[in-house]
């Protein structure tokens, strides 16, 4: 069963997801709400939390960072953002859901 923070789209997969900069880690920490919780070392200042979390998802979920990109929430805490390309949802689980 797909987890509620991913939806499949007909253009790719949306991940809801909710920040915390000014962490000591870059991290999964669980899940709040209906988002996957991630804490971010970066500081909500000039881009850096979001700069931030698009180059570690694409870290974690080994594919180019142009294949993410933020569908709302870039001012925000509450982020969704689109991946397209040959992931499957079952993959992204794997690589971001803590062990």
């Amino acid at each position: 069963m797909t987890p509620t923070w991913i939806k499949q789209t007909p253009t790719g997969i949306v991940l809801s997801i909710y920040c915390q900069p000014g962490a000591k880690l870059t991290k999964v920490v669980g899940l709040f709400d209906t988002c996957l919780k991630i804490s971010l070392q970066a500081p909500a200042v000039e881009n850096q939390a979001n700069e931030m979390l698009l180059a570690w998802l694409s870290k974690q979920l080994k594919i180019p960072q142009k294949q993410i990109q933020f569908i709302s929430g870039q001012n925000s805490r509450k982020k969704r953002i689109e991946i397209w390309g040959s992931i499957t949802p079952e993959q992204i689980t794997q690589a971001l859901m803590p062990k």
